[in-house]
């Protein structure tokens, strides 16, 4: 047991990064032995980060409730498969919205969009669905977040139980692949490897 335990510590160091930087536009990917059900094999993209505290949303936690029977004005909207995410454990009667904008189009000033890195913007769902449908790809709409006060993320980091990589902006409209795993396996080597790490460890 001791040694597994060991080898256990040795993987956490050589898959973490010491230059790990939380910013808006980042995910944190769960690590293997982070076993909390709400974050078990999880993607959280973050939106905000500061002085406060962070925010994001678990990209990876389809619900059975559609879209449609919550928001109908944003249902046409919505990527697949158009239902809830489950975005987080807080204010899950909350809802948050991730959309990503057409290659090549500018929404600088546009009401309801507000860019939170790149290509990814936060909705409004209070503004107008069809002034923002012309300009974006898709969008998806969480119920909850997920966050973490000032100081907290950073002790989760340095226990291990988050690695932080850059995201792509199709990413907060992922459907129900397994987007953990494939966050990982688009890194370099060593880190791709845990891509392979089983979901349930009596498997092995």
């Amino acid at each position: 047991m001791a040694r597994a335990e060991e080898h256990g510590d040795r993987s956490r160091r050589e898959f973490r990064h010491e230059d790990q930087v939380v910013r808006p536009g980042t995910l944190l990917v769960s690590a293997t032995d982070l076993t909390e059900p709400a974050f078990r094999r999880s993607v959280v993209y973050i939106i905000e980060h500061n002085d406060a505290g962070s925010l994001g949303v678990v990209l990876n936690r389809p619900s059975e409730t559609p879209v449609e029977d919550v928001l109908p004005n944003w249902a046409d909207l919505a990527a697949e498969p158009d239902v809830l995410f489950l975005g987080g454990p807080v204010k899950r009667d909350a809802a948050l919205c991730l959309a990503t904008v057409k290659v090549g189009t500018s929404f600088q000033g546009t009401k309801g969009l507000r860019r939170v890195d790149g290509r990814v913007a936060l909705v409004d769902l209070d503004s107008d669905p069809e002034r923002i449908a012309p300009l974006i790809e898709g969008l998806r709409v969480f119920a909850g977040y997920a966050g973490w006060t000032f100081g907290q993320l950073e002790g989760e980091m340095d226990r291990g139980d988050w690695i932080v990589l850059s995201a792509l902006p199709t990413d907060p409209l992922a459907g129900r692949t397994d987007l953990w795993a494939q966050v990982l396996r688009r890194q370099p080597l060593p880190l791709s490897l845990l891509a392979t790490h089983p979901i349930e460890l009596e498997r092995n």
